[in-house]
């Protein structure tokens, strides 16, 4: 599906909402029985720039707030070519399979020239997007980070409270928004892959010290013996780095996205990081920390959102931003300025 096709049908969502004159209550209902059109159409709501929508959406979340929470929320991180999409689709299908409800969500950088999607259509996990159980969303963000961290929390809480009790939240692995999702999910998974040195360079852009479990893939074939080494020098790095908060020692395992091997150790390790953090706190203490954030994040989105809308800033914003550039006014006072602007009102 291309970028033109998902903004049609984002827009179809919306429309099929508004042409019913569906209320709140009722969406929420039809989200809590389970309805993937409705789910999708909700979460178009929290996307959307246009106020009723987003009204729509705050409603619904408030009603479903109850029914969120009750999920294991993993990230998933890798450089390109680590075998994400393969892992996470392979991942998912066992997942199912073993009576689990899987929702992946993408955190999916647009392009800073194009806006198109980095990590492209999420819809070629065909095998995993034909399951009932499992549910796939690609969050593009135009370049704001901040605002996919906004519509990623309530998809979450969408996504929970219509059933799903393994969310899958995937990265590009290639800046910031790694942080950003670090602090909206309870483990982090990295993807690497043995032979191109990502091992190494994982620890240094800071990915890696990130992660709770590392998984090196592709650990088949004539790839096994490099594999393997990779997995031994990941866990001799673990032990230089600094203590977790979580205390949790990060694991490192070979699997095979393509073979389907594993997949099963992945998953206990998943399972005994949240045994680990549940018993010592840190996994309520971190999702409290996780909602405080949230609060701190939509505050701010939402201040500049109403700081950028500002009539009369509007109007002075260009004439301001033309003594900036062109020498004749310092950035902090132009920023006064408008925030006096701002403050008026």
């Amino acid at each position: 599906m291309k970028k033109e096709d998902r903004h049609q049908k984002a827009i179809q969502e919306i429309q099929a909402i508004r042409s019913k004159n569906l209320q709140a209550n009722e969406l929420a209902n039809d989200l809590i029985g389970g309805s993937l059109s409705t789910l999708a159409q909700c979460i178009t709501l929290t996307e959307s720039s246009v106020p009723s929508d987003r009204k729509k959406a705050q409603e619904i979340l408030q009603l479903v707030q109850p029914r969120a929470g009750k999920s294991i929320r993993i990230g998933i991180s890798g450089v390109p070519g680590a075998g994400k999409s393969t892992f996470i689709e392979a991942f998912g299908v066992w997942l199912c399979e073993q009576g689990h409800k899987v929702a992946v969500l993408a955190v999916d950088p647009s392009s800073e020239t194009g806006k198109g999607s980095i990590l492209g259509d999420k819809t070629r996990m065909h095998e995993l997007a034909a399951r009932p159980d499992a549910f796939i969303r690609p969050s593009p963000s135009s370049g704001n980070l901040g605002g996919v961290a906004r519509k990623t929390r309530e998809s979450i809480y969408l996504c929970e409270a219509s059933g799903f009790d393994v969310i899958l939240i995937e990265t590009v692995g290639v800046g910031q928004n790694e942080t950003t999702v670090h602090g909206m999910v309870d483990v982090f998974v990295l993807i690497s892959v043995a032979g191109t040195g990502d091992e190494l360079q994982g620890i240094k852009r800071g990915i890696t010290e990130l992660a709770d479990i590392v998984l090196v893939n592709k650990a088949d074939g004539s790839n096994l013996p490099m594999a393997k080494a990779a997995r031994q020098d990941m866990v001799r790095a673990f032990h230089l780095m600094p203590e977790k908060e979580s205390g949790w020692t990060p694991q490192a395992q070979l699997c095979s996205a393509l073979e389907k091997t594993g997949l099963s150790e992945a998953w206990e390790q998943i399972a005994r990081y949240q045994e680990h953090t549940v018993s010592n706190g840190f996994f309520e203490k971190h999702r409290l920390d996780q909602l405080n954030n949230w609060l701190h994040d939509y505050l701010r989105d939402e201040l500049w959102d109403r700081f950028l809308h500002h009539q009369e800033v509007q109007k002075q914003f260009e004439t301001i931003s033309k003594q900036v550039v062109s020498l004749k006014l310092p950035v902090a006072t132009a920023a006064e300025q408008l925030l006096n602007i701002y403050n008026k009102d």
